[in-house]
């Protein structure tokens, strides 16, 4: 009877955790990964509260996580995995724009950023790089960060949606995608007060003067989000 070789550190797996609310996705991902020697998907979730569920359970060393999820933000999920777990790194993939949630990912903890609408090698490339303790972002998101640190500003003018908090951003989405404020209030645990209050700030700093202004604006800007990018467009027309 032979012996099944213990695991070493040179020969055992990087275990990823995989946060997202498309199982379809999920499973390519899981797919794509798992072809890849030196890693394998440990466990898989649609929410947040799942997620930290998981992480407490498997102790993975990478958690891959989407930005919308059932429950919350996956920048508040990112910002909760960052605090209650050292040692699990996180990577943010997501079809969002690049330009608002990628630095938004970064600062909140994640140490890279891929678009789903990349080749699944890019998942690989960020994965092999954090798994070596090192951040990965697309070049036309490096060169944005390190010419805001040149500056020493974050100029939101061209975009007035980068002057959005974090949260304030998570609650513009919901009301783009139909969500009342008592709805949103229950999804992220939250009084339906503090969500008013969410709503004002947002009218003031995109300059709305009322709440149809409001929703008229956030369901504009979350097609937009599901919608191809123009790049993207024209290379898959090419």
């Amino acid at each position: 009877m032979t012996a099944t070789p213990r695991k070493t550190a040179a020969t055992r797996k990087t275990r990823i955790l995989l946060v997202d609310d498309h199982p379809l996705v999920r499973n390519g991902m899981k797919l794509a990964i798992e072809r890849e020697a030196g890693f394998e998907v440990c466990a898989e979730t649609e929410t947040a509260a799942g997620a930290i569920a998981l992480i407490r359970e498997h102790r993975p060393d990478i958690a891959v996580v989407d930005i919308t999820l059932a429950d919350t933000s996956g920048v508040e999920l990112v910002k909760d995995i960052h605090a209650m777990f050292e040692d699990t790194r996180i990577i943010v993939a997501s079809m969002h724009d690049e330009k608002i949630y990628a630095e938004r990912a970064i600062r909140a903890g994640a140490m890279a950023y891929v678009s789903k609408e990349a080749p699944p090698e890019e998942l690989l490339s960020a994965l092999r790089q954090v798994a070596s303790n090192r951040v990965y972002v697309s070049p036309a998101t490096s060169d944005r960060l390190l010419r805001r640190v040149a500056q020493g500003q974050n100029d939101v003018k061209d975009n007035p949606i980068d002057s959005l908090s974090d949260r304030e951003l998570e609650v513009f989405q919901m009301i783009g995608r139909g969500l009342r404020t008592r709805e949103i209030a229950e999804r992220l645990c939250l009084s339906v007060k503090t969500i008013e209050t969410y709503r004002e700030n947002i009218k003031d700093k995109l300059n709305l003067e009322h709440g149809t202004e409001l929703i008229r604006r956030a369901v504009h800007w979350q097609m937009s989000q599901e919608a191809p990018q123009p790049d993207e467009a024209s290379a898959s027309g090419a």
